[in-house]
């Protein structure tokens, strides 16, 4: 049966981790795969998730199923945190996933259940497991504008000029913040002109935030969902917490969506329990436990919001710690892009041939579009780095 299967393509950034491991050069760094790290070059675990995982050994009694939308209370707080009180609650529904991924796949299956035509609009570029993701569950996907890959600039006008001509009912994939890859975010003033076409042409807005924290804050990172939650009738929100509380392999997260009333949320929510328990059947608890735990406790919430600051200003440290270096290896370039955007990621502007060679000649790995995850810069490393990119330049 399986004689005529073929290969597929390695990943992109599993093949990248793969190449570095094997690289033996002691000067070696790591700028492609997306993962937060401190300056020593690990992912931690946060302190406020392990006094949770302590708390949770020690009293958690049982290990039988909670069901297709998994914990209620870890569901209701990350709720909170997306939507703080721009929405009626009887309009919501969420369900915890297994990530961010599981989140989309989710919900790409209730899209498909509402409209087998529907056609769902995303960046460009956008993440780059987007489209395999939601394109591989039957979505039709078609970008629209996005970045400006010479000018290091969100294509603003163009966006809006192609949000404004879509047809009505179509769905808009948009990144609540920390736009991967390119880090550059609407400001808000720009996303109240989104959300003003959005209401007008009745779109549908699907918004991916998994990165809430990373950018400016948690309140202002979910700038873009409240305002829209505050005025349209429907929408989808995705959330993940592999990165605000490093729960990355623990697979965390949740599908929102917004009904018209409180009727049609009620069918929603059979809908995704439906769509869930053909794909996994039930979320895995613990990394949500964690999560619930440390927002249920004062205490343990303000050390994760310490922490948060923690490794967001860290971000923003080495986005302008390589924008300085890079002015004094490369002055004849512009790098000041780095220090407009935020969270983890954004393009360095080379070209394949340029990232091919810093790999080859100098052990400095990133994806072939010059995408780097900031994090991997360090105090240590960023010398290097920079004269490494001027020498391919």
């Amino acid at each position: 049966m399986f004689d005529a299967l073929q290969p597929r393509p390695v990943d992109a950034i599993l093949g990248l981790i793969a190449e570095f491991n094997n690289d033996d050069r002691p000067q070696k760094v790591d700028l492609g795969v997306g993962v937060f790290r401190t300056p020593e070059g690990e992912t931690p675990v946060l302190d406020a998730v392990k006094s949770a995982e302590r708390r949770l050994l020690e009293q958690q009694t049982s290990k039988a199923y909670l069901g297709t939308a998994g914990d209620p209370v870890f569901n209701l707080a990350m709720q909170n945190l997306a939507f703080g009180d721009s929405a009626p609650a009887d309009r919501l529904t969420t369900v915890q996933t297994p990530g961010g991924s599981g989140s989309l796949r989710v919900a790409a299956g209730l899209l498909l259940t509402a409209s087998p035509e529907v056609k769902v609009h995303v960046s460009d570029p956008t993440w780059a497991n987007h489209v395999p993701l939601l394109g591989g569950a039957g979505l039709a996907l078609s970008p629209y504008p996005y970045y400006d890959t010479n000018t290091h600039v969100i294509r603003t006008d163009e966006m809006l000029e192609t949000l404004r001509a879509l047809p009505k009912g179509e769905v808009v994939l948009f990144h609540a913040c920390c736009h991967n890859p390119s880090g550059l975010d609407p400001s808000d003033d720009e996303w109240r002109a989104i959300a003003d076409i959005v209401v007008e042409r009745e779109l549908l807005p699907f918004i991916d935030m998994a990165y809430q924290g990373f950018s400016r804050g948690l309140d202002e990172d979910a700038f873009s969902i409240r305002q829209m939650a505050a005025r349209v009738p429907e929408m989808i929100v995705s959330t993940s917490c592999s990165k605000n509380f490093g729960l990355y392999r623990d697979r965390v997260g949740t599908l929102s969506v917004l009904s018209a009333d409180a009727a049609t949320a009620k069918t929603v929510q059979s809908q995704l329990s439906y769509i869930a328990r053909t794909i996994y059947s039930m979320p895995p608890d613990h990394g949500a436990a964690v999560v619930r735990t440390v927002l249920e406790d004062p205490q343990l919430t303000a050390r994760w919001h310490e922490e948060l600051n923690e490794m967001r200003g860290r971000l923003l440290d080495m986005r302008a710690l390589l924008n300085t270096s890079l002015q004094e290896h490369a002055p004849e370039h512009d790098f000041s892009h780095l220090i407009r955007a935020t969270g983890m990621f954004c393009f360095l502007g080379l070209s394949v041939e340029q990232v091919d060679a810093l790999k080859r000649d100098h052990g400095v790995y990133m994806v072939g579009s010059s995408r780097i995850n900031v994090a991997g810069i360090t105090p240590d490393n960023v010398g290097y780095v920079a004269e490494s990119i001027a020498a391919v330049l």
